[in-house]
């Protein structure tokens, strides 16, 4: 049912909200540039606040950019108003009309646009039947469950076959059940349509298992952007690394360059690794970034941070140790516990690194 794949671009834009007391204006995006290649799914990440929302409103055309262009395919669409572009937002509330029935709601952008009634019917059929919802048609919203009534939502916006379809925080509403059964049934259905797709989330899991890329905003400005593999495994700054998962950082002293990787020293030891992000240089202080399953527990004395065992928490497939050190407490997860040893609770340890999987960063928190 889907048109052929288009691409969305952002060239240079900028949002300012002017102040009407003086003050000086607010700047909501600062100069996103970036491409959504057709058929993909890249979804904006990042604080409440950050202007991941204000983003998409300008893509949909709900807000217009202070600078900068909006490009849907070859179309410079920045001043065109939402009706004259050829996009569908699914939003957080439902918005469901409670006097019409399920099918009713689905149709009624078809209906606007006087198509013929065999024709809206085949169609409604079809959108339904892509949801999940073939039997529910002739139901009203208020008697579906929360994630049925989204399936209805993002079935509406399918329906007028649209080249982009965003969403904007379409989960939030729904328990964590719900919500992890929607984030397949939305990932499914954007590939099986080859749809392109902006999605708007805090929630890093969403972000994580529902894109093809992710851009993590702060403060109006795009901070990186990437693979979720990469920005998990290989973020540029202690932000990006702490708003996408748990990680722990340690402070260290680079002692020079080694096969494209820093010889580092920490709490006097010296530890070689090989992923570095940029900015780093060769000597001085820097970062060591490590997430919970890159950390290892030896006996105390083995390792390169000593610490006390607080609390287990037994997961099945792992184990989360909770490591009091003087960096504070820290996380180490434990794979497979029942191939390895798990130290006791008030044990003390020390804390080593699987090196291959520890990155360096710029000193400081952006």
């Amino acid at each position: 049912m889907s048109k052929n794949s288009v691409s969305v671009t952002l060239e240079r834009v900028t949002k300012r909200f002017k102040n009407t007391k003086g003050r000086a204006d607010v700047v909501a995006v600062h100069e996103s540039d970036f491409v959504v290649a057709p058929g993909e799914l890249v979804t904006l990440l990042g604080p409440s606040g950050c202007g991941k929302t204000t983003t998409l409103r300008m893509i949909a055309g709900f807000e217009l950019p202070s600078s900068g262009r909006v490009l849907i395919g070859t179309e410079d669409v920045t001043m065109l108003p939402p009706n004259l572009r050829d996009t569908a937002t699914v939003f957080q509330s439902y918005g469901l009309f409670p006097h019409m029935s399920v099918a009713d709601n689905v149709a009624y952008g078809l209906k606007l646009r006087k198509l013929a009634k065999a024709e809206i019917e085949r169609k409604v059929s079809e959108t339904l039947a892509l949801v999940g919802l073939a039997d529910l048609g002739d139901r009203a919203p208020g008697r579906l469950s929360g994630g049925q009534q989204q399936r209805v939502a993002l079935a509406r916006s399918l329906i007028v076959e649209p080249s982009v379809l965003l969403l904007d925080e379409p989960l939030s509403n729904l328990d964590a059940l719900l919500r992890e059964q929607m984030r397949v049934e939305i990932r499914r259905i954007q590939k099986s349509l080859g749809i392109t797709a902006v999605y708007v989330t805090h929630d890093r899991v969403e972000a994580m298992s529902l894109s093809d890329r992710v851009i993590v905003m702060k403060d109006g400005e795009i901070r990186q952007i990437g693979t979720p593999s990469a920005i998990y495994e290989d973020p540029d700054s202690a932000f990006v690394a702490g708003f996408v998962g748990k990680v722990a950082f340690f402070p260290v002293e680079i002692e020079g360059a080694e096969d494209g990787g820093r010889s580092c020293r920490l709490e006097g030891k010296r530890l070689a690794v090989s992923r570095v992000a940029a900015g780093v240089g060769t000597s001085g202080p820097a970062l060591l970034m490590a997430r919970p399953e890159s950390l290892r527990l030896v006996p105390s004395g083995e390792g390169f941070i000593e610490g006390v065992v607080r609390m287990n928490v037994y997961l099945g497939s792992s184990v989360e140790c909770f490591v009091e050190t003087r960096y504070g407490e820290v996380l180490v997860q434990i794979d497979d516990p029942a191939s390895k040893k798990v130290f006791s609770e008030g044990q003390a340890v020390s804390i080593g690194f699987a090196p291959e999987r520890v990155r360096i960063l710029p000193p400081g928190t952006d």
